[in-house]
C-alpha cells in the first residue's frame, strides 16, 4: 500500500497506512488525543476568563538569551511533511537543527531567518515557492519531505541578546520508509568579507551518494554597480581543479537575466522554483545593496556518487567592462539529501559575527 511519502495532487487519492501527527507548544510529543490540554502557558492568562483548559492555553513556547528548547522528538520511522514557524527577533538570533536516527551531530544546523530564505529580518520578504512559502509577515513554512528511520530530534537555541518567543507547528508522519530515501541535509556559511579573488564556498566536505535540492543566498553588495557575474561550480565524485557544472553567472544560476534589472530598477519575482529580492528600506542610513536569492533544485537535482563541492564567485563588472574581484558580505544555506554516515559540519560562528544590521 502507498505509505504516504512524496504526496501531490497526482496522488492524492490514494489510501495510505500513513499515520498523520503534529507537535506544537499545544502538544510538545504529537501524541494522539494530547493536543489543547495544556493548563499553563504563553497563553494562560488570556484564556483565563474563558476557563483555561482547551482555549489556547499554550500556543508558544519563549527563549530566554542562551536557552534552547527541543521543539520535536519523534519516534520513528516516519516522516516531517510541513514546518510552519513565526518568531519575534532577528533573522539569526535564532538556530535551528535537525539529528537524524539519533546522530550526535545536527544535519541542519542553520539561523531561522535562513533557512526560511528571510536573512534579513526583521524586515521581512515574502517567498512563495514550492519548498519554502513566507507569508504575511513572517509565516514561515517550510515543505522539503525530511524521512527518518528510528527517531529525529529538533531544537531551537537562542544565542542572541534578547528572549525570543516561538510561535510553531511540524507536521509530520509514521509510516515504513524505502531502502533508497537519503536523508535531509541543511547548512549555512558566511563570509564578510568573501576572500579577495577566491570562490566562496557554499558547501564542501559532502560525503557520500546523494542529490543537491536548493541554495539560499544573502548576498550585501560592498561595491557600486553591477555584482552578479560569478559562476556556480559543481565539484563532484573526484573533480579537482575544474568542476563537472559550471554556470554562466549569477543571476543566470537564479534563472533571472540582464542583471535583474529593467530600465535600470531592479525587479522582484518569487517563483515556484527560484526567487530575487532587491531588499528595500526606508530609510537612508540602511542603504546598503542588499539581496535575497533562492534556487531549488526540484525537478533537476544534481546527483552524486561520492562526494561534492559547490562554489560561487564574487564577480562584478568595473568602469571599463573588465570584470572585478569582489569582496561582499555572501552568506548562504546548501540544501541536499544524502545517505548516512556524514561529515561534521564546520563550527557555527558565534552571534557578534553572524549579526546584520
Amino acid at each position: 500500500m502507498y505509505n504516504g511519502l512524496g504526496s501531490d495532487l497526482s496522488n492524492l487519492s490514494r489510501l495510505s497506512n500513513a499515520k498523520s501527527r503534529s507537535i506544537s507548544a499545544e502538544n510538545f510529543t504529537g501524541e494522539k488525543s494530547k493536543g489543547g490540554m495544556a493548563t499553563e502557558g504563553t497563553g494562560s492568562k488570556a484564556a483565563s476568563d474563558l476557563g483555561g483548559q482547551g482555549w489556547k492555553v499554550s500556543p508558544s513556547i519563549i527563549l530566554q538569551p542562551g536557552e534552547s528548547f527541543e521543539i520535536a522528538n519523534i519516534k520513528g520511522p516516519g516522516a516531517i511533511k510541513h514546518i510552519w514557524i513565526t518568531s519575534k527577533g532577528t533573522s539569526r538570533d535564532t538556530i535551528i537543527r535537525f539529528y537524524w536516527d539519533g546522530c550526535e551531530d545536527p544535519s541542519v544546523e542553520c539561523p531561522i531567518g535562513d533557512f526560511f530564505a528571510n536573512a534579513f529580518l526583521p524586515k521581512h520578504i515574502a517567498v512563495n515557492s514550492l519548498a519554502v512559502c513566507d507569508n504575511s509577515v513572517r509565516g514561515f513554512n517550510c515543505y522539503w519531505e525530511m524521512p527518518f528511520r528510528k527517531h529525529c530530534k529538533v531544537t531551537l537555541e537562542n544565542i542572541g541578546p534578547k528572549e525570543t518567543y516561538h510561535y510553531y507547528q511540524i507536521d509530520y508522519i509514521l509510516t515504513d520508509i524505502p531502502d533508497d530515501c537519503a536523508y535531509f541535509f541543511a547548512q549555512f556559511r558566511r563570509e564578510n568579507p568573501m576572500t579577495y579573488k577566491k570562490d566562496y564556498t557554499i558547501i564542501d566536505g559532502i560525503k557520500g551518494k546523494g542529490h543537491y535540492v536548493g541554495t539560499y543566498m544573502a548576498w550585501g553588495a560592498n561595491n557600486n554597480g553591477w555584482w552578479g557575474e560569478g559562476e556556480i561550480k559543481f565539484y563532484m565524485d573526484g573533480d579537482t581543479k575544474f568542476p563537472t557544472i559550471c554556470g554562466t553567472g549569477t543571476e543566470d544560476y537564479f534563472n533571472g537575466a540582464y542583471s535583474f534589472l529593467r530600465n535600470g530598477v531592479y525587479e522582484d519575482y518569487s517563483t515556484a522554483y527560484q526567487g530575487f529580492t532587491a531588499v528595500k528600506y526606508e530609510t537612508e542610513i540602511q542603504g546598503q545593496q542588499r539581496f535575497s536569492l533562492y534556487r531549488w533544485h526540484i525537478t533537476d537535482p544534481v546527483r552524486f556518487e561520492s562526494d561534492l563541492k559547490v562554489t560561487m564567485q564574487g564577480l562584478g563588472v568595473r568602469g571599463n567592462g573588465k570584470f572585478l574581484a569582489l569582496q561582499d558580505d555572501v552568506a548562504s544555506v546548501a540544501f541536499w539529501y544524502q545517505t548516512m554516515p556524514f561529515n561534521k559540519f564546520p563550527e557555527l560562528p558565534d552571534y557578534e559575527y553572524l549579526e546584520m544590521i
